[in-house]
């Protein structure tokens, strides 16, 4: 028969035994078993676990001091690259480390040969705890843009199904508002096409996204391209289900694959979705950009820092297959890399495309890049504070 003790007066009693039971033989810990159990009114096997708690938790802690490998300078070394390479997660943070390092020594100084070999060995999972301290999270719901077009249904046709790809060429397109708080009036919009076999990504900014807009940057875009443009997929949105891309695409008959996704189902196109926030929101935000004087500011740094900086030096993660496994979904990704590794992979680039890229890929420095970039923003929003402040001046 148990007998009845206070909350307050068993946890006393318990930390008492505790200290009690670790100096015991086998027989006199069986006997303080009996006891606890009687008084507590616990199960033998919990009994054991509640007294033995308090040392379990110190042997992990002294293991946990044993395998601390990485101290604060390497730590340094990684905060500096995360936050300059627009604060990747540690799968594609891990690969691009090997690319930035070199330029981090000639910018930051020489490491020893036991912090970069340090740096260098890194797991992602392991650069993920370093940076948790400094990660944002932010969650906050947005207005969308897209408005369905009319035209073309029947001469545009849906992607049912996906493309076999196996060569870059094959286009996702999608386009942004920087309408702040109101998609109403007119303002700048931003043009993203990304590659779904390489992921190499080119952005552009349009003037309130009429036909003919972007139907030039598309254009525009195409010629930037390393590589020949074979397929062309978007959403519904009347941006590009127009008389103006149709006539482009030469009415069906260039050769480039012409389609769109099914309505409603922003998954049909995944991978330009993804570039929309990392490529688009990370760098411009959601302020209301409604000057068009800054349409060519924002794509001379579209066109220049901002997209060399991606795709030469942002890994990307790509999933090789997608397996259900009872209730669950097993997916596998293939060690990221940066659309131009891609690229530079491909048996079937030209050899005047390899020799660009190559050339680029030697000469490019991340951390100038970053900083050009920084630049190229702060001179765009002075200029947007700029116009604004005349335009209520002369109101």
């Amino acid at each position: 028969m148990s007998m009845k003790m206070s909350q307050k007066s068993l946890k006393e009693y318990i930390e008492v035994m505790r200290q009690r039971y670790a100096g015991r033989g086998r027989a006199g810990r069986s006997r303080l078993l009996d006891e606890l159990c009687v008084l507590g009114d616990f199960e033998r096997k919990y009994a054991i676990k509640v007294l033995r708690r308090q040392r379990r938790k110190k042997r992990a802690s002294a293991r946990g001091k044993k395998s601390v490998r990485y101290g604060k300078e390497v730590q340094r070394v990684v905060e500096v690259i995360w936050r300059r390479s627009e604060q990747m997660c540690g799968k594609r943070l891990q690969p691009a480390l090997p690319l930035w390092l070199p330029h981090y020594e000639r910018h930051q100084g020489a490491l020893s040969p036991e912090i970069r070999v340090k740096v260098l060995s890194i797991s992602a999972p392991q650069i993920d705890r370093l940076l948790a301290p400094c990660r944002a999270r932010t969650r906050r719901k947005r207005l969308g843009g897209t408005r369905p077009g009319t035209l073309l249904r029947h001469q545009i046709p849906v992607r049912t199904e996906h493309w076999e790809i196996d060569r870059p060429g094959y286009l996702e397109a999608d386009t942004v508002a920087h309408g702040g708080e109101s998609t109403s009036g007119d303002f700048i919009w931003s043009l993203t096409a990304t590659d779904i076999f390489s992921g190499w990504t080119e952005l552009r900014a349009v003037w309130n996204k009429g036909a003919h807009g972007v139907c030039g940057q598309i254009e525009a875009v195409e010629k930037a391209l390393p590589f020949a443009l074979l397929g062309f997929d978007c959403d519904n949105g009347s941006e590009f289900l127009n008389h103006h891309l149709w006539s482009y695409f030469g009415n069906g008959r260039r050769g480039v694959d012409f389609t769109r996704s099914r309505p409603y189902r922003k998954n049909d196109n995944a991978h330009v979705e993804q570039k929309n926030w990392t490529h688009v929101r990370c760098l411009l935000g959601y302020e209301r950009l409604d000057h068009p004087e800054l349409v060519e500011e924002i794509n001379r740094l579209y066109r220049g820092a901002w997209s060399e900086l991606h795709n030469f030096f942002s890994p990307s993660l790509k999933l090789l297959e997608k397996k259900r496994e009872g209730g669950k979904c097993r997916k596998r990704y293939e060690q990221a890399r940066t659309p131009a590794q891609r690229l530079l992979a491909w048996s079937g680039l030209t050899p005047e495309a390899r020799a660009h890229l190559e050339r680029l890929e030697r000469e490019l420095d991340p951390f100038a890049l970053k900083a050009s970039v920084e630049r190229q923003l702060r001179d765009i929003f002075k200029l947007r504070r700029q116009i604004h402040a005349t335009r209520q001046e002369a109101a």
